[in-house]
């Protein structure tokens, strides 16, 4: 049983800080999401260069900070007034001269601990092994306690070309932890800026060509942040303050990380296009979600795809002139339908996971369909079908050489009732249940089509031709 659970927030000297807290009984219950925000928060009133390593554990730089705060234990009652300030208490911090020793001397032990540069080994020695959990999987450690090793100096004593022989790298890793070697540097976690930028208008403005210009003069300065922070745009939302006093909210799910400013306008101004704003606009407000920017690496065997951004764009002007669930990507449905399928919100694909596939050499032929069948008129002898002709332009028709068939499907009676009872156009579409006889017939224009008989009502349609 344990009696409390430890968030380490642990101080280093030299070249690291971290500081360890111990969550007491009366803070179990606060936000784990609040937690880093605040640990960041405590250790940026002492050094700019700060590192979260879990939402318990935070590592920062206090080189030098003795001049300015006195000694050593003087940073360390600093950080703890700190963190009682910001409602993190009790708090153990340690000060060492590398961040490894300064966590496990943190996790360890309560209160401050100040260690000198070059003791960092011997400090550490006498701590348990399973002080190494905040470092790595406690249950990897399990093969050293079978080994009968108890504490960190017992470790760090074993024979390194041995330990390597039979744990490998990871077992080498192990024995610098527990000496208080650094297997890096510390690098500094960015401080989250928030990309939102708002301009109150003289006079309120109405329709996209003036929101044009005041989007652009938003977006511009805040793209070029992103771009200083590797950052790109995920989400974008937009709030029009309306002079009626109202607010008109809209969100966009970038399907990539874009920074572009007038793509970013683009896409704000096509989708306010098909959700326009009810009155004249007061205040305009743009609010990026940031996400690390992408990197794209072509290949040299496979040609390039179109930039997401071109795809965005082109996405965004079909939804504004379809409407946004009438374009996508196609999506296999579970039903024996003839042509079902569902249409899916379209992904930019990773140009970085496409592997080239070989070309078969194998001829092959594929069947268009088309969208609505084409009615036609059918001459029928015996039940086989003689003649094909429509009205469609290019579609003619003629005589049928060869056919095959008949093939008879039906189906999704059950959601829909009889069959009969529903228009043959509803039917047509997929709306409702289908039950009808399919032939391919080749005719004398040299064309092969897939044609079917709908059973309800006796009309014939032209399905889909070969190519």
């Amino acid at each position: 049983m344990f009696a409390c659970l430890l968030t380490p927030l642990s101080v280093v000297r030299g070249r690291g800080a971290v500081a360890d807290r111990a969550t007491a009984k009366n803070s179990a219950t606060a936000d784990t999401a609040t937690t880093v925000p605040r640990l960041l928060a405590v250790a940026r009133t002492c050094s700019p260069r700060v590192d979260a390593h879990a939402e318990h554990l935070v590592t920062l730089d206090v080189e030098g900070l003795q001049r300015l705060f006195g000694s050593s234990q003087a940073v360390g009652e600093r950080l703890r007034r700190a963190a009682a300030d910001h409602g993190i208490a009790p708090v153990h911090v340690a000060i060492a001269a590398t961040r490894t020793a300064a966590m496990l001397l943190a996790s360890a032990r309560a209160g401050i601990t100040v260690v000198a540069p070059g003791d960092e080994a011997a400090a550490l020695a006498p701590l348990p092994l399973r002080t190494l959990d905040v470092l790595c999987d406690p249950q990897l450690l399990a093969v050293l306690s079978r080994w009968g090793i108890r504490t960190l100096g017992q470790l760090a004593a074993l024979p390194p070309v041995e330990v390597s022989e039979r744990l490998g790298q990871i077992g080498v890793r192990w024995q610098r932890w527990a000496r208080g070697e650094d297997a890096g540097p510390l690098v500094p976690t960015p401080e989250d800026e928030p990309f939102e930028a708002a301009l109150q208008l003289e006079w309120p403005i109405e329709g996209l060509e003036p929101l044009s210009f005041v989007l652009g003069g938003l977006l511009d300065p805040l793209c070029q942040r992103l771009e200083r922070r590797d950052r790109a745009a995920a989400v974008l939302h937009l709030r029009l303050r309306l002079v009626t006093r109202d607010v008109h909210a809209r969100s966009l799910q970038l399907p990539a990380p874009m920074r572009d400013p007038k793509v970013l306008r683009t896409l704000l101004l096509l989708d306010l296009e098909s959700h326009p704003a009810p009155a004249a606009i007061d205040i305009v407000t743009v609010t990026i979600e940031p996400t690390p920017g992408r990197i794209v690496q072509e290949s040299l065997l496979t040609r390039a795809l179109p930039a997401p951004e071109q795809i965005s764009t082109l996405l965004a002007r079909l939804g504004a002139l379809v409407g946004s669930t009438r374009c996508g990507s196609p999506a296999l449905v579970d039903s024996h339908r003839p042509g079902a399928f569902a249409m899916t919100p379209f992904c930019v694909p990773d140009a970085s996971n496409r592997i080239p596939r070989p070309q078969s050499l194998i001829p092959s032929v594929s069947l268009r369909r088309f969208r609505l069948p084409i009615p036609a008129r059918v001459l029928v002898d015996q039940g086989r079908p003689l003649t094909v002709r429509t009205d469609r332009q290019g579609l003619p028709g003629g005589r049928v050489h060869a056919c095959a068939g008949p093939w008879r499907s039906s189906g999704e009676w059950w959601k829909t009732g009889p069959a009969h009872s529903s228009p043959g156009l509803e039917r047509l579409r997929g709306h409702t249940g289908w039950h009808r006889d399919e032939w391919d017939v080749a005719l004398g224009d040299g064309g092969i089509y897939r044609i079917f008989e709908d059973r309800d009502s006796g009309r014939w349609f032209v399905e889909a031709i070969v190519d």
